[in-house]
């Protein structure tokens, strides 16, 4: 999402008029793409609720839509505009018939915007956990804040961007590197936030991998991923399938193209594959100022524009939709059927989440933390109210996001046991990365700026801190014995004594780019995937005076360590993520051993960043439109390494404890016989029935006397251009509909037939368990990791290992012992097969490879599905 500055000067106005003239036809303009990538025409939108689970709500959605005029169901369809309400965006309302406004309220890791609220950890951090567990309870701790604000639809979670490229602005938003590592992660947040009522949102739809360019404007078109079925189906996909398969209510379509077509108006990526092939339910929202046309993404599939205006001058009152849909409707040039089918999606996902029953009200303010002020700050006359009631949602959720917090932490390097440290340690603290912001921890407009700690990334997925605990906080309140030099350059007043051991703050940021920090856009262009403030010479500094040197990590994403990493006095390394608001003791517990560190990599720590493939570069600036061509294909992050035979510093899945686990008595059961292809789909449910008669003129009407606030998006026409609308649609003149459009419903393709896709796709075909002991001296939790590889006699390409399960254990004992159960599905086994459009298992006789273990190259215990038996200790395929 986007954030615009409240006001624009008249000069910009005019500045931008002009070039909305000049240039008005440059985002309509079809660039050519390379050849083989198309984006197919996919009509018409399919209807929603077919599927048994939606039905009751989809009937009580439909009583009330039957009953609507048309300028109620296309208020209810679009954003009032941006600054227009209380929220980053309000949907309008149908008061008439007991629909109120709906509040739309960013972010994936806590409120934006607000107070009284938590700051989660991110995304990553919440992956590097490898906790099923704890990301649904951030899940449900999210939910209860974002209802206690009387917010309706939670913008979160993020799962895509998928981390593709390292040097990505919004990685951090997401869960890691790898889909289903992000499919657990989002599907779990999705449980937990509508588990409470409010509705989530899984976004970005799709293959939105880097910052820049990613938006249409006056001036190009928005960055084009250009990327094959497969590769779409296996990796970019898959966490949104188990988002819509949890039965999430809303999907966000991205910025850019795919394949040469907006995202907002994608027929097949909307139509073909959300709607009708995952059995998506709920309603397609656009991202922030992301819909580039009004009938065009009608007929997509889009049903909710956020956040109303157009997207090349917001503020003006201008909109694709609203008044222009009640006038697509009386001219005929949108079917009366999509916009029935939009509005029953937003109002059926309203029921679903038991929103019509004591539902709360907004009680803040997005646009200030002043409790009174403008009702509608984006009009130049607004009314004035209490805006804020500063309403306290916290409850007991700091537990939860520091356990987070603190499980995430990745122990990546311990020469000689130097973690933990003992109570009476002495140490020497480096670097402004351990203590607060001295702005103020909330000095920065969406955390945009890299000062003190990094519990964060910026951007629309930031939220304001409540407060900080910083590492110094903690070991002021633990009582270390310490010294701080808060600086980024080795002080000359530092003079290490025998014992000393300095522990080094450094961090790395990245963001949203409509804010640059430091010469950073959003992607880390002008840092690359180094330390920011020097923070490299800072270790080597103070690794050439102190003899013993931890170094401490809060990143957005994977670093270059290389510069310091094999130096003598660099005994242990901890990569702390973004904690949040929890940095400090989820810290000191693992380092003083507390807890022994639990946490895994959620992506791959290259030796260079030459060690990636040319195609996950950042794409620089294109006449005409930017396009970023996919031509790894599956071979991303670890795929990658593992394919090239690259060893990188640190494999994905790495993390140390200071206790040690075996893996034994592994045993592998047969579960669901395999066939080629998965049995048929069931058939699609009935779903709403309306009138397809476009309605009287006198529907879009203004009410009589009704006081209109400027720039507000209203849904009424005046009567003389109702009027002209209702006489079109008698013409002889007809719209001219995109290739392939037909208004006949299909019966859906073979790989749907329910939410989530054909539901034999997760059928479990092997059920595996395995025993996991702690063997060392310390209490500790453990992580297993499963990974399939496919067999030898498969001709199709596959990477070597893919993870396809995890799971951790609860705090073992010395010498205790757990039995840990993983499954493989039916989809697991399956690769994508473009041409008969459907999931397809290569060879069901086949030897598949079931490894486990604690990282991509730490699998020591491999189960046979043929052979049915497991080994130990064995060699791993990496």
């Amino acid at each position: 999402m986007i954030f615009l500055f409240h006001h624009f000067t008249m000069l910009s106005l005019i500045v931008f008029s002009f070039f909305s003239t000049v240039l008005s036809t440059a985002i309509d303009r079809r660039i050519p793409i390379p050849a083989g990538y198309v984006a197919a025409p996919y009509y018409p939108a399919p209807h929603g609720g077919w599927t048994s689970d939606w039905t009751e709500s989809y009937r009580k959605a439909s009583l009330i839509v039957s009953n609507l005029t048309l300028a109620e169901k296309t208020n209810i369809t679009a954003g009032t505009g941006i600054f227009m309400g209380r929220c980053v965006g309000n949907t309008g309302s149908a008061l008439r018939a007991g629909i109120p406004q709906l509040c739309l309220q960013d972010g994936p890791l806590g409120l934006r915007n607000s107070d009284h609220n938590t700051a989660f950890p991110a995304g990553i951090t919440t992956g590097a956990t490898f906790d099923k567990t704890l990301m649904r309870a951030r899940g449900v701790a999210l939910g209860e804040e974002f209802r206690g604000k009387g917010v309706n639809v939670y913008l979160g979670p993020s799962v895509g961007a998928l981390g593709r490229k390292p040097r990505g602005g919004r990685n951090w938003e997401g869960f890691g590197s790898d889909p289903v590592l992000q499919a657990f992660g989002g599907a779990l947040t999705v449980e937990g936030v509508q588990s409470v009522g409010v509705i989530a949102t899984i976004k970005h739809l799709i293959a939105n991998e880097q910052e820049q360019f990613r938006m249409y404007s006056l001036v190009q078109p928005g960055i084009s991923s250009n990327l094959d079925d497969r590769t779409l189906h296996e990796l970019y996909l898959w966490p949104f399938a188990e988002g819509v398969r949890s039965g999430v209510g809303s999907v966000m379509i991205a910025y850019n193209a795919v394949n040469g077509s907006a995202c907002s108006q994608n027929s097949y990526l909307i139509n073909g594959v959300l709607k009708d092939e995952l059995g998506f339910q709920g309603f397609v929202v656009s991202d922030w100022l992301a819909q580039i046309s009004g009938v065009a993404s009608a007929l997509a599939g889009l049903d909710l524009s956020m956040p109303g205006d157009i997207h090349t001058i917001p503020l003006l009152g201008s909109s694709y939709w609203m008044y222009e849909y009640s006038r697509s409707i009386l001219n005929g040039s949108i079917p009366v059927d999509r916009l029935n089918d939009a509005v029953t999606r937003i109002l059926a996902t309203w029921f679903q989440m038991g929103q019509d029953q004591n539902y709360p009200p907004p009680t803040f303010d997005t646009n200030t933390l002043n409790a009174q002020g403008p009702l509608y700050p984006g009009a130049l006359f607004s009314p004035q109210g209490v805006v804020n009631e500063f309403v306290n949602v916290q409850a007991n959720h700091a537990e939860v996001a520091r356990e987070i917090a603190r499980d995430a932490i990745t122990l990546l390097k311990n020469v000689n046991s130097t973690l933990p440290l003992a109570q009476a340690a002495t140490l020497k603290i480096f670097g402004t990365d351990a203590e607060k912001n001295p702005d103020g921890i909330n000095s920065c407009t969406d955390q945009g700026c890299n000062k003190g700690t990094l519990g964060m990334g910026w951007g629309s997925g930031s939220a304001r801190y409540p407060y900080m605990d910083s590492p110094i906080d903690a070991f002021k309140a633990r009582g270390s014995n310490y010294t701080f030099f808060n600086t980024d350059s080795f002080p000359s007043n530092s003079k290490p004594s025998p014992g000393d051991v300095a522990v080094v703050f450094i961090s790395a940021d990245s963001g949203e780019n409509y804010i640059t920090v430091e010469n950073n856009p959003g992607d880390r262009t002008s840092a690359g995937l180094k330390a920011w403030h020097n923070g490299d010479k800072l270790v080597q500094d103070v690794a050439a005076k102190y003899s013993t040197v931890v170094v401490v990590v809060h990143t957005v994403g994977p670093i270059i360590l290389e510069p310091w990493h094999d130096l003598p006095s660099v005994k242990a390394i901890l990569f702390a993520h973004l904690p949040g608001q929890e940095a400090g003791s989820s810290l000191t517990q693992v380092l003083y051993g507390d807890v022994s560190p639990s946490g895994h990599l959620p992506y791959t720590i290259p030796k260079s960043e030459a060690d990636y493939p040319a195609s996950l570069s950042l794409v620089g600036f294109q006449p005409g439109q930017p396009q970023d061509t996919f031509t790894e294909g599956l071979y991303i992050d670890y795929r990658h390494f593992n394919k090239a035979k690259i060893t990188p510093r640190y494999a994905f899945g790495h993390g140390l404890s200071y206790t040690t686990f075996s893996f034994t008595n592994a045993t592998i059961t047969p579960v669901t016989p395999l066939s080629s292809y998965p049995p048929a789909r069931p058939a699609k449910g009935s779903t709403p029935a309306y009138s397809t008669a476009i309605p009287p003129a006198s529907e879009a009407y203004w009410p009589a006397n009704f006081p209109r606030i400027w720039r507000y998006l209203y849904s009424w026409l005046e009567k003389s251009d109702a009027d002209a609308a209702a006489a079109r649609a008698s013409s002889t003149t007809k719209y001219p509909y995109p290739a392939g459009y037909s208004n006949v419903q299909r019966p859906g393709p073979a790989a749907g037939g329910a939410q989530g896709g054909n539901p034999a796709l997760f059928d479990t075909v092997f059920s595996i368990s395995v025993r996991v002991t702690n063997t060392g001296k310390r209490p500790g939790k453990a992580v297993v990791q499963l990974y399939i590889q496919f067999p030898e006699s498969v001709e199709v390409d596959t990477p070597v290992v893919q993870l396809r399960d995890f799971e951790k254990t609860g705090v073992l004992g010395v010498g205790e012992g757990t039995e840990v159960r993983l499954r493989v599905t039916r989809k697991d086994v399956s690769v994508w097969d473009m041409e008969k459009q459907n999931w397809w298992v290569p060879d069901t006789e086949g030897e598949y490879g079931v490894w486990m273990g604690e990282a991509v190259d730490r699998l020591e215990v491999r189960c046979g599905s043929r052979s049915g038996g497991c080994e130990e200790g064995v060699e791993g395929p990496i």
